[in-house]
């Protein structure tokens, strides 16, 4: 960027102790920062030396801001500057884009590691995610990662506090500047780094026969499906479900956005005692399909509980919680997830092979959303080709199915129509489905542990009075 080297002549005029901008000793806090000054001093001076407006001022002093030459003390989420009494300073030159020195992924790793130590866990949340997900990227290097980020906290603790703060300030600067917080602009985001002119006529050398070898060597061995198996496999998920879909089927018994007949919601509530036939059939498309319907698990919980075998999906069910959770109890839960599941001797001790499990226990000491992937892969695989086949011939799916509701179409008159619309109720809202839902995990971990005896004399019963 060449208007850049125009920008730093400018910053190294404003540092002039003479005619630049007056700088002086300022107290955040109780901590006196050195060779600080004030937003309104900025855009005092830039008015002065540029013979330009306020507002003009003011915009240039914010991209001297987003570029990174200027950084704030106290907002530093804002790359903007404030024409108040806030402070700011001057970034040190090695910071400078014109340094181009490069935003390394394994450098960020370092300085949210270390960011993560001193802030004790307490990240923002666009950062802990970026944490995250570096975690799980370098994981076969995040030791060394940890331990230089350990070396640096040390050394920046043997600086004294001013110093200390005038470093963490400009590190923060750099790379909120480099990557920025969502729905945040970034200066810095110029397009693609082109390497070569696209239109330009390549050199027939060596290297570029060898890459056409190697790319020609994979895209013979790459695998490919036949277009008749695509088109097969296509008609067939259509086939199954176009009675299912409500574009291609009607509603049954109507649909409540015409008719303003809410007993189609009702009977499709996520946790509804009796499902209806089409809800009970969606079960036996697939696995994923079940375990998708909170009804359909709570029916296979049943069932695993029989087989004593209920650990694969209360784990499958706690590793979906840790990856779709708060950052904050992530830690919490996979130590929970640790003792109840995978430690030597744990109450619901889950059978994996040694490989995943050491893998997934090693990923524990610094867990992050996807760190119960493998283990969880590895549950569900063993779910859908043993137990969900075993489940559907069970009586308790048999059971279910066939005490499934089968509702009849409503057909309504125009009078009729009006009359529901004018008794329209308000729908349900999703903070109360969520309150429901959770009042029901409530009572299945509050509940004790299942008689299984007394729970097929009740079967063996029931099917003898059907017999009758």
């Amino acid at each position: 960027m060449p208007h850049c080297l125009q920008l730093e002549a400018l910053v190294v005029e404003m540092q002039d102790p003479k005619s630049g901008v007056k700088s002086q000793e300022q107290r955040l806090v109780v901590t006196t920062i050195p060779h600080a000054f004030t937003g309104q001093d900025i855009q005092a001076w830039i008015v002065n030396r540029l013979k330009v407006t306020a507002e003009e001022a003011l915009a240039f002093g914010t991209m001297l801001v987003a570029y990174g030459y200027i950084y704030p003390l106290q907002d530093h989420r804002k790359l903007i500057l404030k024409p108040d009494a806030s402070l700011y300073r001057f970034q040190t030159p090695y910071f400078w884009p014109v340094q181009k020195w490069p935003a390394d992924d394994t450098d960020y790793a370092i300085y949210l590691a270390k960011r993560n130590i001193r802030k004790k866990g307490q990240l923002e949340m666009y950062e802990q995610e970026h944490y995250n997900n570096l975690h799980k990227w370098m994981n076969h290097k995040w030791d060394f990662i940890v331990m230089q980020a350990k070396e640096q906290y040390r050394a920046g603790k043997e600086r004294k506090k001013p110093d200390r703060v005038v470093f963490d300030c400009q590190e923060r600067a750099y790379w909120i500047v480099h990557k920025p917080p969502p729905r945040t602009f970034s200066a810095m985001d110029y397009g693609l780094d082109r390497l070569t002119d696209p239109n330009e006529d390549e050199k027939q050398t060596v290297d570029y026969y060898r890459r056409i070898i190697i790319f020609r060597q994979q895209y013979v061995m790459r695998s490919r499906t036949k277009s008749t198996v695509s088109l097969g496999a296509f008609v067939k998920f259509a086939t199954t479900y176009k009675t299912h879909d409500p574009f291609l089927a009607p509603v049954v018994p109507s649909n409540p956005w015409l008719t303003d007949d809410i007993t189609y919601w009702e009977l499709n509530l996520p946790n509804v005692e009796t499902p209806t036939k089409m809800r009970v059939e969606r079960w036996t498309f697939s696995f994923y399909e079940l375990l998708k319907d909170l009804r359909g698990r709570a029916d296979f919980r049943l069932f695993l509980k029989k087989e004593f075998s209920g650990e694969n999906l209360a784990f499958w069910e706690a590793a979906e919680e840790l990856k779709w959770g708060t950052a904050e109890s992530m830690k919490d839960k996979a130590e929970t997830i640790y003792k109840t599941f995978l430690a030597p001797g744990a109450p619901r001790w889950i059978n994996i092979d040694q490989k995943t499990m050491d893998i997934t226990v090693k990923g524990l000491v610094h867990p992050h959303r996807y760190v119960l992937d493998a283990a969880q892969t590895h549950i569900f695989m063993l779910m859908k080709k043993d137990t969900f086949g075993r489940y559907m011939k069970s009586p308790v799916f048999k059971d279910t199915q066939k005490k499934a509701l089968e509702p009849t179409p409503h057909n309504f008159s125009d009078a009729q129509l009006e009359q529901n619309a004018r008794n329209r109720k308000p729908g349900i809202h999703p903070i109360v489905l969520w309150q429901q839902e959770e009042e029901e995990k409530a009572k299945l971990a509050s509940a004790g542990p299942v008689d299984i005896k007394q729970v097929m004399s009740k079967l063996d019963r029931r099917n003898q009075l059907e017999k009758k």
